[in-house]
């Protein structure tokens, strides 16, 4: 009877939802307003399984949007391939009291090549139309279907796709015959799946979301997945680009990967296993032999995206590689294992989520689609050493925050299993920095700075490095917040070793740094350091405190002061120490030297929510004493 009631009040909602034809904005209830920048007042989304290799999607949307803030959310961008056709896409504007403005279809939609800058060819494809409304509020309703060849990944649901949506009315639909098993994993999901069968025995499974409310945006919040709702599907059995697998959890996953997309595509040349041998001969550790054949592979190949066909998960041959010296991701990890086979050395092909953001692997529920990127693991006795194959520049052996930190699935002879990444601690990811400062009595400011760049600040600098001497001059300037700052001489390396780090030496000067009158000089103790921008308050916080990635910056000033002048004023000493971070700063005089100290150190975690005020007074007091001043007097 249970069971009864459930799937009669599911049906009735979903009937409401289809009925409903009246966007005028007044019939949206007050109790989803709030934080609301867009509201899904409809959407229905429709997967229907009718083969192996016909899937149909279809997509009903009505969404209202407030203000610029949610433009975005009404953005459509649909990816087409050979395998992947869309079919039927129109569409209506409606003004804020449900009357219809405009109208579109497919030919109003651009049509772009997913084109990032670096691909070389692809056959993926973007239809994409953003609506050219300011008057707001305005909604904008859309449908269209999308007809698959493909079983082995499916479209998420996310009713609520980002902070500020609130959801009126959201249903997913998986339309099976009832042998078509799969899986599925519900996240923050109101109200659980509804399983059924439809008219033509078909099976269902049904979800359904109403009056969720919109989830404000709070800086240091918990990673998206922590709070939005979503329902992830995958199959027990599928086809991806005519070949067939099955499985149900990530070793099986794993061993149809390893077995029907890598196999047989590490094959080299003799000249080229020749050649591994000659370079890594002389090489006893297998760790170092590794080294010699990864600066290799980096001074040899170069990035380019490749997507044909089943490209998206195939790697394409070594041997292509070799000749034609580039690559995507996956083609270049590919080479890169051929490579180190060569002399003897084992790897894994790991898929990964990449991204500042630390998003790992699903451990309980193993699918196809929770990655964007391929790594290379080397799982020695010793240690294991990941690999970045696609950046010509990277250290051996380092990763930095792209990949760092969270679980990546490797594919192996015994199938996939999941490991971790390495993380750089919040003591490791270090910026050292000391300055030698002369002050003019002009106020003028000459000198030197030498920065160091650990962990994963070792990639800091990155965008300065490899630019012209005139385009690092032009950058360091908006970097350092010093007026009248010139740059006289800037010299920037990168050492490779086992903790690679980079450094920055400048010469410097800037003139009227210090404000002189009435005898006096002014400046600021720290001019090359500063937290400018304070923590927001956030009343009635919602969220924990989530912090992603921590660091420890250090820095220490030496002003030679001018002949004559002597200290009137300065900072005074500050020492903060709390769960997620300290900071502590302090000036001592010596003669005519001053010398400045700061330390701040931010701790990655996860914190009550509660801890917010004190984090936001945290960074209240760092700012307040950066933005301290010294004051010289004329004086013996």
């Amino acid at each position: 009877m249970k069971a009864f009631l459930s799937t009669l009040f599911l049906l009735s909602a979903i009937t409401c939802v289809k009925a409903q034809d009246n966007y005028d904005v007044s019939l949206i209830s007050k109790d989803l307003l709030p934080y609301a920048s867009s509201v899904v007042r409809n959407e229905e989304i429709t997967t229907e399984v009718r083969d192996l290799d016909n899937v149909l999607l279809h997509v009903k949307r009505a969404i209202t949007v407030f203000n610029k803030n949610g433009d975005e959310d009404v953005e459509i961008g649909i990816w087409h391939n050979k395998s992947r056709i869309i079919k039927d896409v129109k569409g209506i504007i409606y003004n804020q009291y449900g009357k219809p403005v405009s109208k579109f279809s497919e030919s109003d939609f651009d049509d772009d090549n997913s084109h990032d800058g670096f691909s070389l060819f692809t056959d993926v494809k973007i239809k994409h139309y953003r609506p050219l409304v300011t008057d707001y509020p305005y909604t904008v309703s859309y449908e269209y279907d999308v007809k698959s060849k493909q079983t082995l990944e499916f479209q998420d649901w996310q009713p609520n796709p980002s902070t500020g949506v609130a959801v009126e009315k959201s249903s997913y639909t998986f339309i099976s015959k009832p042998d078509f098993k799969i899986r599925y994993k519900e996240v923050n999901i109101p109200s659980k799946v509804v399983i059924g069968s439809n008219k033509d025995g078909l099976k269902t499974y049904t979800w359904l979301a109403a009056n969720l409310k919109a989830i404000k945006y709070e800086p240091f919040s918990p990673l998206r997945i922590a709070n939005l709702s979503y329902v992830k599907i995958a199959p027990e059995k599928f086809s991806y680009g005519g070949i067939p697998g099955s499985f149900t959890n990530w070793k099986e996953l794993g061993m149809w990967q390893y077995e029907k997309l890598n196999a047989g595509r590490q094959v080299l040349s003799p000249q080229t296993v020749s050649r591994m041998k000659e370079l890594t001969g002389d090489i006893a550790d297998p760790k170092q032999k590794a080294r010699k054949i990864y600066e290799y592979m980096q001074s040899k190949t170069h990035y380019i995206n490749i997507s044909i066909g089943i490209g998206g998960y195939q790697p394409f041959p070594a041997s292509d590689v070799d000749q034609q010296n580039y690559g995507d991701c996956k083609a270049l990890v590919n080479y890169t294992q051929a490579l180190f086979k060569a002399v003897g050395i084992d790897s894994y092909y790991c898929v990964v989520e990449a991204g500042s953001a630390k998003v790992g692997m699903f451990p309980d529920f193993a699918s196809m689609d929770q990655g964007n990127h391929v790594i290379l693991c080397l799982p020695f006795k010793s240690d294991t050493t990941f690999l970045e194959c696609t950046n010509q520049n990277m250290p051996f052996g380092f990763l930095g925050d792209f990949t760092d930190d969270r679980l990546v699935f490797a594919c192996t002879p015994e199938g996939g299993k999941l490991i971790h990444t390495p993380k750089y601690t919040a003591q490791a990811n270090m910026e050292q920095r000391t300055a030698a400062f002369t002050i003019a009595d002009d106020g003028g400011l000459k000198g030197s700075i030498t920065t160091n760049f650990k962990g994963a600040n070792y990639e800091d600098r990155d965008h300065v490095i490899y630019e012209s001497a005139k385009e690092q001059v032009k950058d360091l300037k908006k970097i350092y917040p010093i007026n009248n700052l010139e740059i006289e001489s800037a010299d920037l390396k990168q050492f490779k070793t086992a903790q690679p780090y980079t450094t920055e030496n400048l010469k410097i000067s800037a003139s009227d740094y210090g404000s002189v009158a009435d005898g006096k000089i002014i400046f600021l103790a720290n001019p090359v350091n500063r937290l400018n921008t304070p923590l927001r308050e956030v009343r009635n916080r919602r969220n924990d405190v989530y912090i992603n990635r921590g660091y420890t910056d250090e820095d220490e000033i030496t002003y030679t002061l001018p002949a004559g002048y002597k200290v009137d004023t300065r900072p005074k000493k500050v020492s903060i120490e709390k769960s997620f971070g300290k900071f502590e700063s302090s000036t001592t005089v010596n003669g005519n030297k001053l010398i400045y100290s700061r330390k701040m150190q931010l701790i990655d975690g996860t914190y009550s929510k509660d801890t917010y005020q004190a984090l936001v007074d945290f960074y209240q007091s760092i700012a307040d004493a950066d933005h301290d001043n010294v004051t010289l007097i004329k004086g013996n």
